[in-house]
């Protein structure tokens, strides 16, 4: 059996693909940060302080793109590619959990 075919991943120039792995690290980091979804403080340490250095590739990268004249985000282009690298899971951990039938246990 083959596994499945994924769609193909948009045309992006290489600043592009470097903004959106870095806003997809970034995105990561905040989901494990999320006090709505439990864990431990040391694992939301530890995804905090991988935030700083995740923003500031981030920001390298958005600097990259305004600097070789790349003036515009192209919504649509970057979206299908956020879609194709599982971004609407990722940013679904940073979103607020659905609430719960039973009263919170303190």
């Amino acid at each position: 059996m083959e596994p499945p075919e994924f769609p193909p991943l948009p045309s992006l120039t290489r600043a592009e693909g470097e903004f959106v792995d870095c806003y997809l690290a970034v995105l990561d980091q905040v989901g494990r940060i999320n006090p709505a979804r439990g864990g431990d403080t040391y694992s939301a340490l530890r995804a905090a302080q991988a935030l700083a250095s995740g923003a500031a590739a981030l920001r390298d990268a958005l600097a990259l793109m305004h600097e070789r004249g790349e003036s515009r985000l192209h919504a649509a282009t970057l979206a299908r590619a956020l879609r194709v690298l599982d971004g609407e899971r990722r940013a679904g951990r940073v979103a607020m959990p659905p609430p719960t039938d039973r009263p919170p246990v303190n």
